[in-house]
């Protein structure tokens, strides 16, 4: 198993990326722990996984409750070694820069950005403690070129993923922390088709897509894994895109 031994602390968990990804660490021999806000979702799915999994309210964006998850992760398993940073919200009523309202700015930069930035606050030591470990950090493909339909502030909040990823790779690259951001691209998952909400904002994004088609939650899962695992060891800094071709059709390097 490519998690054998390991403990993995997993925000989001309660759908989408995060579950799938919490079941596929758990098949690969991880030990568990899901935060959410969602707690009935949250619990259910750790419920599914045995008495290696559990799980936490955590609302990413609050200092206290990050501080929380971590202590918890340490206490329930004696320590962590991968850290996947995964919560997220896309707001229906994100838009341009004229129609977005201050108030969802601020709360898509509280979960999106600052919550990246809280788990990393306090699982940064924790990792340390265990000799070193994987931190994951979802970005998003809108992190690496503008979105078709606009989405003003949760692309700028995957932007700062991205970065805040490669400066936090580059400072502990050599206490054996490796840290990377995975940039999904559209997926057919909750968030993403509340977001697009008509058939004509679906296909407006899916014309861009080479493949054709929207990515499944548990395509991430696997490359979380990948990230997650020593398989990876030489790997940090990054951002991994899994995307269906969209960068590669739009993004010229320089």
């Amino acid at each position: 198993m490519r998690l054998e031994n390991k403990v993995a602390l997993i925000t989001g968990a309660a759908s989408g990326i995060g579950k799938e990804t919490a079941e596929l660490f758990a098949r690969e021999g991880a030990s568990i722990i899901l935060t959410d806000v969602n707690d009935t979702e949250g619990e259910t799915v750790a419920g599914t996984l045995g008495d290696n999994a559990t799980y936490i309210h955590a609302d990413v964006s609050k200092d206290a409750d990050c501080q929380s998850m971590i202590a918890h992760a340490e206490s329930t398993f004696g320590k962590l070694d991968i850290l996947f940073n995964n919560a997220g919200i896309m707001h229906s009523d994100d838009g341009d820069s004229e129609s977005t309202d201050e108030g969802i700015w601020d709360l898509t930069m509280n979960v999106n950005l600052k919550g990246v930035f809280l788990g990393c606050k306090h699982g940064i030591p924790a990792l340390k403690r265990a000799g070193g470990g994987s931190i994951i950090n979802t970005a998003s493909f809108v992190a690496l070129l503008g979105a078709a339909t606009p989405q003003l502030a949760y692309t700028a909040s995957k932007g700062g993923v991205l970065a805040m990823s490669r400066e936090l790779a580059v400072i502990h690259a050599r206490e054996n922390i490796r840290v990377n951001a995975l940039c999904p691209g559209p997926l057919r998952t909750e968030l993403l088709m509340k977001f697009l909400n008509t058939e004509e904002k679906k296909q407006r994004r899916l014309v861009h897509v080479p493949m054709g088609r929207f990515g499944e939650a548990r395509e991430m899962a696997q490359a979380a894994l990948y990230l997650a695992s020593d398989e990876s060891s030489f790997v940090t800094g990054t951002e991994f895109t899994v995307d269906g071709g969209i960068t590669a059709a739009y993004v010229t390097p320089e």
